[in-house]
């Protein structure tokens, strides 16, 4: 009788609801964190740092930005329930890169774009189903997580018929990441889906672990942030810092910054990254003059380093980073979709070179 009541329901146009079966995604790796002793699982900064750093940044290490679970299934549906840490709202970047999720799929030799898992407008609990009417076929996944809040929960949900386990393929490689260190436009805003930041678009690219430390208003190279940097093996070390300090912050704050990187990190290329000369400020002669003379003044610091003979650093120009049309960012500063994709471009040539695969 049920089997002719649902038969009913299709030819009637009815879809019907897949039995999900949900597996905690705890049971399996997790990508981009820095450090695995954390008070809860879903967050950038260590537990030692609490208490040890300034309240802002702590909080902040509570956003999953960067952050990557990966898993392989052979369902054709594929769901989600996730606890939301804090249920943010900002008048200037979407839910879907604030609180969602995106999941990629290993295709051949690149990481290809599924969906993303939109978040509803009201709870903490949220719960969406990201895919369906798939092929039945095993597939390498990546689910990014939210960008400027976290979670305390995550689950990933597939039809009862299937399931989800470790990923079979060692990708993206993991040894030696790259440790990108910066301001909310690192952290991903303004970014429509947590995929689309810059540094979790390189890593898809480079098929490399990155690592995001970016503090949204607050990378003001505080030197605790700099010690746990230094105690993770690297490949490349990024700092973009620029946007958030000041001209005395530089001058006061940077080369002690990178000399803690440094004692422990000793052959590592470390970048420094121009302030980006923001769109904006073709008209706003104040933010035009300020961005001038930080980076006037990080050139300056930066030959001070050179000339005492420090070796595998260099200093990337704004250049070309968000082209010439001004239509890269939401508000004039924080990065859209477009900003992010021209940034990882630029930025792309710089990183090659210096990634080596073991």
């Amino acid at each position: 009788m049920k089997t002719i009541f649902f038969f009913c329901l299709l030819l009637l146009g009815f879809p019907l609801q897949a039995q999900f079966v949900y597996y905690d995604a705890a049971a399996f790796p997790l990508l981009g964190k820095i450090s695995e002793a954390t008070e809860t699982r879903y967050e950038r900064l260590p537990s030692a740092l609490k208490g040890q750093t300034r309240e802002a940044v702590w909080e902040l290490g509570k956003n999953t930005a960067g952050m990557a679970i990966r898993f392989s299934s052979n369902a054709p549906q594929i769901a989600a329930k996730w606890e939301l840490y804090m249920n943010r709202n900002m008048n200037h970047m979407t839910q879907t890169g604030i609180k969602g999720l995106d999941l990629y799929c290993w295709e051949g030799d690149e990481w290809v774009f599924v969906n993303s898992g939109r978040p509803s407008a009201d709870g903490k609990a949220q719960q969406a189903v990201i895919i369906s009417n798939m092929e039945v076929k095993q597939r390498e996944y990546m689910l990014y997580l939210p960008l400027y809040d976290g979670l305390t929960s995550l689950e990933i949900g597939v039809d009862s018929a299937y399931i989800v386990e470790q990923p079979q393929l060692a990708v993206p490689e993991r040894n030696k990441p790259v440790i990108c260190y910066g301001t909310s436009i690192l952290q991903g805003g303004c970014a429509t889906r947590p995929g689309m930041a810059h540094t979790s678009i390189l890593s898809r690219w480079l098929n490399r672990e990155f690592i995001n430390l970016g503090f949204s208003g607050n990378g003001q190279l505080d030197y605790e942030i700099a010690e746990i940097i230094a105690q993770r093996e690297a490949s490349v070390i990024i700092l973009d810092f620029m946007p958030n300090v000041n001209v005395q912050q530089i001058q006061e704050k940077m080369i002690r910054f990178y000399e803690i990187i440094r004692q422990k990190q000793l052959q590592v290329p470390i970048i420094f990254i121009e302030n980006p000369v923001f769109p904006h400020s073709r008209y706003d002669a104040y933010m035009r003059a300020m961005v001038e003379e930080k980076n006037q003044t990080l050139h300056r610091v930066f030959e001070s380093l050179k000339a005492r003979g420090e070796q595998n650093i260099q200093l990337i120009p704004f250049g070309d980073m968000l082209g010439h049309d001004g239509e890269a960012t939401v508000d004039g500063i924080h990065f859209t979709d477009l900003g992010f994709l021209r940034y990882a471009n630029y930025l792309y040539p710089h990183i090659l070179c210096l990634v080596k695969t073991p």
